[in-house]
């Protein structure tokens, strides 16, 4: 049987992401310590452990035929490269930074300045973009060390929380692009392999889905049914089912995580009581 071939992170945040959703998709991968490549056993697929940066290229020459991977990877070396699914996770941004105590506080005022990057590609087509002349200095590793040793006058790098901007004595002056962890494929991947990946897609949507939305359950007197169910936005329509106390009603219905409060603050406004709220697993739709 073909096996599916999905590359992630060898270590770190995105790593870990990458390995929690595929079990949260009912994906047991036996990986163990230092190990560069394991079988799952409840899937024909193998994970391979590789550098994020070296990841475009597996999948561009069909060594892997598909990966979970941080955007701004691809947009650096893999522009060529489909992404078939957005993941949410591992949220980050590459932004351009300068020392606090330099005058600069826009990216015009590095017009012909010196930024120190492990994305050139990324960096070179957002100055052109901007009509920006800067003398890149191409740096793998912690470029955030290099105008304090003279080496630049500003960085562009990835940002997540910004502490570590903080601690090198860094402000950020310009966001380039916002990134998060994505599902790309190979163009070379297999017929067979093609419709795991969709197997694997279709779980991956029911369990972002889920992230996304609360269920809830609620009370209330059938005297005011109508105008609680107006304000659910539900699926299609909320379940309503008869309590033991007369003349009062239960409604589960599913709320937007992005719209939970005042959804909550609008049904106790109206009448709800004993509002009951779980998280959901998966959603399938």
């Amino acid at each position: 049987m073909s096996k599916l071939k999905i590359a992630v992170q060898k270590s770190g945040r995105l790593h870990d992401d990458s390995m929690k959703i595929l079990k949260e998709i009912g994906i047991s991968v036996d990986n163990g310590k230092d190990q560069l490549k394991a079988s799952a056993r409840n899937f024909p697929l193998e994970v391979f452990y590789l550098r994020n940066g070296d990841i475009p290229q597996y999948l561009r020459d069909g060594v892997v035929d598909a990966a979970i991977i941080g955007e701004n990877i691809l947009i650096e070396k893999g522009n060529d490269l489909t992404i078939i699914e957005r993941l949410g996770f591992s949220k980050c941004k590459v932004s351009i930074a300068v020392p606090k105590s330099s005058k600069a506080n826009s990216l015009k005022d590095l017009q012909g300045k010196r930024i120190a990057t492990s994305y050139p590609n990324t960096v070179n087509q957002f100055l052109e973009k901007e009509h920006i002349k800067a003398n890149l200095h191409i740096i793998n590793g912690s470029v955030e060390i290099a105008p304090n040793i003279g080496l630049a006058d500003g960085i562009c790098d990835i940002v997540s929380s910004g502490s570590t901007l903080f601690k090198n004595g860094l402000k950020e002056v310009e966001v380039l692009l916002k990134s998060e962890a994505v599902l790309a494929t190979s163009p070379k991947i297999s017929t067979d392999n093609q419709a795991l990946i969709d197997k694997i897609q279709f779980r991956l949507k029911s369990v972002l889905k889920g992230r996304e939305n609360k269920y809830v359950l609620l009370n209330v007197p059938n005297d005011k049914l109508e105008q609680i169910i107006d304000i659910l936005p539900g699926m299609k329509s909320p379940t309503v089912l008869p309590l033991a106390q007369e003349g009062w009603s239960s409604i589960h219905s599913v709320i937007n995580k992005n719209d939970f409060w005042n959804v909550i603050d609008e049904l106790k406004a109206n009448g709800a009581e004993g509002i009951l709220v779980c998280p959901i697993e998966n959603m399938v739709l």
